[in-house]
């Protein structure tokens, strides 16, 4: 039976929570910063703005409407803890180094004892596990001889052992404002009306500073030992991914994105085995964050244009769709390696000048970059690879010239 709602709503867009912990970002310790608490089994505790787990939230509400899911219900956090011990590190005590995620999310059963004891609701932001990687990539590299078993890093079936977080996002707004160059009251206005109203209190309580955004969050997968990262004079071969469901998953030819990851995978695994440590950061960006929906309207756009599929109009198909040509905006990319404690990547797994940069500019250390193999380029694929070159991408060989992007390559749509 679906449950009876409440005779009451209590709206929460202009009046303060009882109880409710002050968050101080970027304190020296965690019972200092506060926790963050999110849930709505008792909501005047909330001293934040959104629920846990973004985008999943909708499914939340659907799990009480139909009475599957009581509204009082507090996770059992027994036995839940990480299986590896990550941090704290200095940038978790530095706002200027993490604003989009929560580096005490992992611990809040140790970080926060006392405020679980006085009765408040506080989840994890993020969970760390360990897991076997086995992509038919990995097993072909042992077949061909490219990747050797021992039996630590990789099995003589393939299998890839490895640490791996799921993080969900944590914005602190004043940060993320700074970041993106504009002033807070302005984001958090343009957040309130691209969201449809969703969140009032992101105009009407600027005293809460914390947002949990109803989007995806980020995978990570560690080769190795994670307390290494923190290192920087231990070897570390890192690729920061954006989704692409249709090239990741499903092996779309459109894109190098699948042999890229797989690569780095690769690359991660080797270097373990080399006495290092391997990262892949995975982000649920669809798209360039435009959606999936608006990749596959350009897909066709870049077929049926007259002449074909060219670099020169690469960009310029997605921009007429979506009006803009990338929605990725890399400037929150770096708060994971700062939660991981990295200070220098020896060797990154990207051509992309945007990821670089920001990375650079956070203050991490870059030495070798590392593109992709020409013979890991699908055919298909030649025209994004020509574009993002000439476009500023890191590539160890010539650019196109501006007659070579002219040129059609791929096939076109077999179906209309």
């Amino acid at each position: 039976m679906p449950v009876e709602a409440p005779r009451h709503i209590r709206l929460t867009s202009h009046s303060g929570g009882f109880g409710a912990l002050p968050i101080q970002w970027g304190a020296p310790t965690a019972p200092e910063r506060g926790p963050v608490v999110g849930t709505t089994t008792n909501r005047s505790h909330r001293n934040v703005i959104g629920t846990h787990s973004g985008s999943y939230s909708v499914y939340r509400a659907l799990a009480v409407a139909s009475g599957a899911l009581s509204r009082q219900h507090r996770a059992d956090l027994t036995n839940t803890s990480p299986t590896d011990i990550i941090g704290p590190y200095p940038q978790w005590t530095d706002p200027s180094k993490i604003v989009s995620l929560d580096p005490w999310g992992a611990m809040v059963s140790e970080a926060f004892a006392a405020e679980l004891g006085a009765g408040y609701d506080i989840r994890p932001t993020i969970a760390v596990t360990q897991a076997h990687v086995i992509l038919p990539e990995v097993i072909e590299g042992l077949q061909a001889g490219r990747l050797k078993a021992d039996g630590r890093v990789l099995t003589s079936g393939g299998a890839a052992m490895v640490t791996k977080a799921a993080i969900e996002p944590v914005w602190w707004l004043p940060g993320v404002a700074k970041r993106f160059g504009c002033s807070e009251t302005d984001l958090r206005r343009v957040l309130f009306e691209e969201t449809g109203g969703m969140y009032p209190e992101l105009v009407t309580r600027s005293d809460l500073e914390v947002f949990l955004p109803p989007i995806g969050g980020q995978t990570i997968y560690i080769f190795g030992d994670p307390r290494d990262l923190a290192d920087p004079s231990v070897e570390l071969t890192a690729r920061v991914h954006d989704e692409c469901n249709g090239s990741d998953v499903f092996g779309s030819d459109i894109c190098t994105c699948r042999p890229y990851l797989t690569h780095a995978i690769e690359e991660c695994i080797q270097a373990s085995q080399r006495g290092g440590v391997g990262l892949v950061a995975y982000s649920r960006k669809e798209g360039r964050a435009l959606g999936e929906v608006t990749k596959f309207l350009v897909y066709n756009a870049r077929k049926r244009q007259v002449g074909g599929d060219t670099a020169d109009q690469y960009f310029a198909r997605t921009e007429c769709v979506a009006g803009v040509q990338d929605m990725r905006f890399q400037e929150l990319m770096p708060d994971v390696l700062h939660w991981l404690g990295v200070r220098k990547i020896h060797r990154l797994v990207s051509m992309s000048n945007m990821k670089y940069d920001a990375i650079t500019g956070s203050g991490i250390e870059i030495g070798e970059r590392v593109n992709i193999p020409e013979d890991l380029i699908p055919a298909d694929a030649r025209v994004e690879m020509d574009a993002k070159v000439a476009a500023g991408y890191f590539t160890p060989g010539a650019v196109p010239n501006a007659e070579e992007l002219k040129k059609p390559k791929g096939r076109g749509l077999e179906k209309s």
